[in-house]
């Protein structure tokens, strides 16, 4: 179900979402959103937090992986950027 309503931006720059909208979506106080502004057009999109599990997965890949080319906890990992030019 789609609501329509109307709000107003504060002289703090803060928008209301109206309560109906909240309980529907049920958002609560600290949810965060991003925000796409286009000409007179904004949309907020609510950031949802990452599924632990892929990460889990991730981690156990890159693990995979550091040990296939003998990585260990004790390598000293320095980035090109950082090396000194002479």
């Amino acid at each position: 179900m789609t609501n329509f309503s109307t709000t107003k931006l504060s002289s703090k720059g803060q928008i209301v979402i109206p309560e109906i909208i909240r309980e529907q979506m049920n958002l609560k106080p600290g949810a965060e959103f991003v925000i796409v502004a286009d000409k007179d057009v904004l949309v907020l999109k609510m950031v949802t937090p990452p599924d632990l599990g892929r990460f889990s997965r991730l981690i156990h890949r890159a693990r995979f992986q550091a040990r296939k080319v003998a990585i260990r906890k004790s390598t000293r990992l320095t980035s090109p950027a950082k090396k000194k030019r002479r």
